[in-house]
């Protein structure tokens, strides 16, 4: 009767669930890691700490066999410098797309279907991102550098992940 009662509960999950608006395998979405000056300066482009240099090669070692074959991030070095370890681990490069332009951002992620996809972006950048690609509304604050957003498209489906 409990397996019965389990179809039943997935059966209708897949039945109400949102329409598919692309194919992407997978969609994974961070912040960029820590920055050396943690925030506190006025500084238009830090680069990462020593924290945040860290960050990025555990996410290297995390991805590396996820079969990430776009990675997009922005025009600011924290970002491109969360990629680079898992580009050069893999051989992808990365792509730059202005951190201002989630449309455009969103229209490549389409362009590229059926593959799995990083895109490092910024605690004000990830809300539109995620809310764009599934419709979820998230906040993220300016000491969080942990998070590891696994989006689904093909089932609208969002997972978030500290790493």
């Amino acid at each position: 009767m409990k397996r019965v009662m389990i179809i039943i509960v997935l059966g209708a999950g897949v039945l109400f669930m949102p329409a598919v608006a692309f194919a992407q395998k997978l969609v994974f979405v961070v912040r960029h890691a820590e920055r050396a000056d943690a925030g506190m300066q006025a500084q238009t482009d830090p680069p990462l700490s020593a924290a945040g240099e860290a960050r990025a090669q555990k996410l290297a070692a995390m991805l590396a066999d996820a079969g990430v074959k776009d990675i997009f991030a922005t025009e600011f070095q924290r970002t491109q410098n969360t990629a680079k370890p898992l580009a050069m681990k893999t051989g992808v490069v990365f792509e730059q797309v202005g951190s201002k332009d989630t449309a455009l951002l969103i229209s490549k992620i389409k362009s590229h279907p059926n593959d799995v996809v990083l895109v490092v972006g910024h605690s004000n950048t990830l809300p539109a991102i995620l809310k764009a690609l599934v419709g979820a509304d998230v906040a993220i604050a300016d000491n969080e550098y942990d998070n590891l957003f696994v989006v689904v498209p093909a089932t609208g489906t969002m997972t978030r992940i500290r790493y």
